[in-house]
Order: C-alpha cells, then sequence, then structure tokens
C-alpha cells in the first residue's frame, strides 16, 4: 500500500504532511535516478524509489519537465542552505568549502540533461539559471570570504569563477561515465591554499 493510500481518513493536516513528505521523497529519487542516468530516467523507476505508486507522482509532477525543473529548484536550495551549516560545523573555513564544493558537484551531475529536457521552455530555463546563480553565488562568496579571512585561501579568487570552473570540470562526465570530475576539482581547490611563504 502506497503512502498515499495510507492517508485515506487523516485529517487534512495530516495528509498535508504526508504531501509534503511525499514530494520531497520524490524530489531526492529522482535526483538519484538523474544522476544514474541522465533526466531521461523512467517515471516508473524514480516512482519505485520513492516508494510511491506512478499516481502520486504524476499528481505532484504532471509533464517531465515539471519534475525536473523541481528537482533542480529542490537541489539549488539544499546548495544554498548548506553553506551556512558547514561553516558552523566545519573545522575551517576552508574545510566547509571543500565540503560544499561536494554538494556542489553533485547537483552539478544531477543537472545533466537540463537544458534538452527544457529546451521547449527557454523562459523556464532562463529563470531557472538566474535563480541559480542568486541563490548560490552568495554562498560560494560566504564560503570564500571566510576562508580568506582565516588566511587559508589566496585572496582574488572570485566565486562565478571558481563555479565556472567547476562546472568546466564536470561537463566531462557527461559523455563518460568513467570520468570522476572531482579528481581534478580536487588538486583545483588545492591550488586555492595558501603556502606557508604567501
Amino acid at each position: 500500500m502506497s503512502t498515499a493510500d495510507r492517508s485515506e481518513g487523516v485529517p487534512a493536516r495530516g495528509r498535508r504532511a504526508d504531501a509534503v513528505r511525499n514530494r520531497r521523497i520524490l524530489l531526492d529519487a529522482a535526483a538519484e535516478a538523474f544522476v544514474a542516468s541522465g533526466v531521461d530516467a523512467p517515471i516508473r523507476e524514480i516512482a519505485a524509489r520513492a516508494g510511491v505508486g506512478l499516481g502520486t507522482l504524476y499528481r505532484h509532477f504532471p509533464t517531465r519537465a515539471e519534475l525536473v525543473t523541481a528537482v533542480y529548484r529542490h537541489q539549488i536550495e539544499a546548495c544554498a542552505e548548506a553553506g551556512p551549516r558547514l561553516l558552523a560545523e566545519a573545522a575551517s573555513p576552508a574545510e566547509a568549502l571543500g565540503r560544499w564544493v561536494d554538494l556542489f558537484v553533485d547537483f552539478l551531475v544531477t543537472k545533466h540533461g537540463l537544458a534538452d529536457a527544457l529546451r521547449s521552455d527557454s523562459d523556464r530555463f532562463a529563470a531557472l539559471h538566474t535563480h541559480f546563480l542568486d541563490r548560490l553565488l552568495p554562498v560560494c562568496a560566504e564560503l570564500l570570504d571566510a576562508s580568506v579571512a582565516a588566511g587559508e585561501i589566496r585572496p582574488g579568487v572570485r566565486p562565478y569563477e571558481l563555479m565556472r570552473g567547476i562546472g568546466n570540470l564536470c561537463v566531462g562526465r557527461d559523455d563518460d561515465p568513467e570520468y570522476d570530475p572531482r579528481r581534478l576539482i580536487e588538486p583545483l581547490l588545492r591550488g586555492l591554499r595558501r603556502s606557508p611563504v604567501d
């Protein structure tokens, strides 16, 4: 029995909570499927990963474009919210930056095929790209500024340059599942570090 089936007879507040939970589970399952198979991952596979029926998935996301857009927005928010949390938790700002970059790479890999999926809706794609920059550039800037202030990395690296460089290193994974962009991103981040003579 699906979560949606079990919600019959539950008060409205409980149904709303179930709907929010189902949506989050669906978005996480879709993100995992997109990492594995791109945005053309079978809808049945996504529903199965989430443990819900196809009807539940289609109630939340009637079209693939809506699902892709929602996953993209969901991951932008998760990446944006992680920055301040990592700064508070990590042993150093540079460690927080490194952990955030890992999340950012996961996000970039998940958006594989996004442009193709939304090609028929260029306005939606443009709005998502603007949202991406508006939310993530300030987070990256905060992590870089904190790392510079702590004397851990060199000043002068702009957030857009870092994010664009990481994005460019992730592009190769689209055509080659054997390619791991993290193997190149790690030395890139090491290159930002201040040397003892700086």
